[in-house]
């Protein structure tokens, strides 16, 4: 693309020398600076209409420099300006678009932050993929946290889009930072996100107090049972990967409502056990990944996919669930959000 002003200009020249005189070739000459402009620097911009002028001159010096050929040389200089005023224009647009880029990538790092790789002697890895272009985060949401009941964590996807969903993962990583410290269970836990959700959405005053809701899974890893304790809200289950290739599918036993629907009735929380043993890994994921779909409307189904294969650690595994998605997905790509997390007990 770069190339192409330049070949634009050699276009002109030679459309001219091989064509009969009534034939112009300004449309070449003209449009080389505007092609030049979004795509080069200014300076590039400038050489690129300061050429298709001299050239259109002189080709016209060649012949008579009639009025005629003035009125195109006057055009080709006229256009080369405007395309140094698109250029401007275009590098500042750059300059803000790059500004909010940085802004966004500094909220996600405060608002969803990448957990460490060790965390209470377990291998963490967490991904999110956005599904909007040049968007960095959205409504889903993951946090790990070492704490004196072992290791605790939350995968959830907050109803919804914009601002108002990433107010809400704000609020409920903060409530889980605090609740994962304080409370002696994992559903006490949840009962604090179920809280905090509740006041966030009556401070909102608006119809999320009714509709608003958070599906999340939440899990605790003791420091010396080889287990896994796991809380559902509506949420997919986890896949629990050995290491051999086998895998489970940790589907909850006792359901109960996503988290901020706790007002249409008593649901308690029931948690569930299950072994995790050395070298197995837990694979966290949004509805972003079960929902992707290919071009004749079929789910992507992560345990088809991950099933018989090992991986040599949370980020390999994760790297390659992103890759499998986008491979299912095609062209056109995920329509929702992804956030990924892998535990891996060693």
């Amino acid at each position: 693309m770069q190339a192409l002003p330049v070949l634009l200009i050699i276009a002109g020249v030679c459309y001219d020398l091989l064509t009969p005189p009534p034939f112009t070739a300004v449309p070449f000459f003209t449009v080389a600076p505007l092609v030049a402009a979004p795509l080069s620097t200014f300076a590039n911009t400038l050489r690129t209409g300061v050429v298709s002028v001299a050239a259109l001159s002189l080709l016209h010096i060649r012949g008579d420099f009639d009025v005629g050929a003035a009125t195109e040389v006057a055009t080709a200089a006229a256009v080369a300006v405007l395309a140094l005023v698109i250029n401007r224009l275009v590098r500042r647009s750059d300059q803000r678009l790059a500004s909010a880029r940085e802004i966004a990538e500094a909220a996600q790092r405060a608002v969803l932050p990448e957990p460490a790789e060790r965390i209470g002697g377990l291998d963490v890895a967490a991904r999110y993929e956005a599904a909007q272009a040049d968007a960095f985060i959205g409504g889903d949401l993951y946090a790990v946290q070492d704490t004196p009941h072992g290791v605790r964590l939350v995968v959830g996807d907050v109803r919804g889009k914009g601002m108002g969903a990433v107010a809400a993962v704000a609020v409920l990583i903060g409530a889980f930072r605090e609740a994962a410290e304080q409370e002696a269970t994992l559903e006490a836990v949840a009962q604090r996100l179920e809280r905090a959700l509740v006041r966030e959405a009556a401070r909102r005053g608006s119809i999320e107090i009714f509709e608003g809701f958070t599906t999340a899974v939440l899990a605790e890893i003791p420091h010396a049972d080889a287990v896994v304790r796991l809380v559902h809200r509506g949420h997919p289950g986890p896949l629990l990967l050995y290491c051999d290739g086998s895998l489970d599918t940790l589907k909850a036993e006792d359901p109960a409502l996503p988290l901020g629907m706790g007002e249409l009735g008593p649901w308690p929380d029931r948690s569930q056990e299950v072994p995790f043993p050395g070298g197995a890994t837990l694979l966290f994921y949004t509805d972003g990944v079960t929902e992707a779909r290919d071009r004749h409307g079929v789910f992507f189904d992560p345990a088809d996919c991950l099933a018989g294969r090992t991986f040599r650690g949370p980020r390999a595994l994760l790297a390659t669930l992103v890759e499998e998605v986008v491979r299912h997905t095609g062209v056109g790509g995920a329509t929702d959000d992804m956030a990924l997390l892998a535990v891996r007990r060693p």
